[in-house]
């Protein structure tokens, strides 16, 4: 659907600011994981974090190579931010959800600050240069996403803040963000199926993201707690494991056809889902 020679061109100006992304990212994550956690566990739900602001940094530097917006989610990046607000809401004055190593005395918030940042700055461009065609394509209804994912929250909460309301939105911001991704996996169904390489770049550091927080819930699952509704049965584990399950799963097919663009023209590969993604 696009343009010969945007294609040209983003292949050849992708590859050096994506490189320089990941190496950042590489080099700040390692830093922080040797230097601030000294190398405890819990670090990688701080990494995990840092993986979710590089998918929102990339988002930015694939708007500012084109210099359009077009084939970003508006309400993808809606959900996105109220699920880093839900969040915030409790890890900024509440330390129940926070890694128990030095990241979470400030990096881990001062990360998700810079993603809500990156997040709204996205939105307002996108906002500005949507046109009616592509705001009628990015139709996902999201109202029901939010309202349903606080109903969840209300009934599946844990207590490790031991503050029901902010406990509420610590899960309802879990579920909303596990799902945030189906209004862009709903716009690239809508306008061909084509996905620019740093959508897809983006879109594979939040699977990358929800793996590393998946993997640190599993092995603190015996430490979290919860009033439970049916006597000797933690429904928060699950509700928190299924959260991470669900959004692995959405994005199955994605990750295939991601790791054999990757495999066959590298990271400058934009992605046809109609032909690589198993139906």
């Amino acid at each position: 659907m696009y343009a010969t020679s945007s294609a040209k061109s983003m292949s050849n100006s992708i590859p050096s600011g994506t490189v320089m992304a990941y190496l950042l990212f590489i080099s700040c994550g390692w830093a922080v994981y040797h230097f601030v956690a000294n190398g405890e566990f819990s670090a990688i739900l701080t990494l995990a974090v840092m993986l979710q602001c590089l998918g929102f940094a990339l988002l930015g530097l694939q708007v500012l190579l084109r210099g359009t917006s077009r084939g970003i989610s508006a309400r993808a990046l809606g959900l996105d931010a109220f699920a880093l607000c839900f969040r915030l809401s409790s890890t900024l004055w509440l330390n129940g959800y926070l890694p128990v190593d030095a990241t979470g005395d400030y990096i881990f918030q001062a990360v998700d600050i810079i993603s809500v940042v990156l997040v709204l700055s996205l939105l307002h461009r996108i906002l500005n240069d949507q046109s009616k065609e592509e705001s009628e394509a990015d139709s996902f209804p999201i109202f029901p996403v939010i309202v349903g994912c606080i109903l969840l929250g209300t009934l599946l909460h844990g207590d490790m803040n031991n503050r029901p309301i902010f406990d509420t939105l610590w899960m309802a911001g879990l579920f909303i963000s596990a799902l945030a991704v189906m209004p862009q996996l709903w716009l690239i169904s809508k306008t061909g199926s084509k996905v620019e390489a740093l959508t897809a770049h983006y879109i594979a550091a939040m699977a990358a993201s929800r793996a590393l927080s998946g993997i640190f819930m599993w092995y603190a699952r015996g430490d979290i707690t919860c009033e439970p509704l049916v006597a000797g049965y933690n429904h928060a584990v699950w509700a928190i494991l299924g959260a991470h399950a669900v959004h692995i799963l959405l994005l199955g097919d994605f990750g295939l056809a991601y790791f054999k663009a990757m495999m066959k023209t590298g990271l400058a590969a934009p992605l046809d889902l109609a032909e690589d993604c198993i139906v």
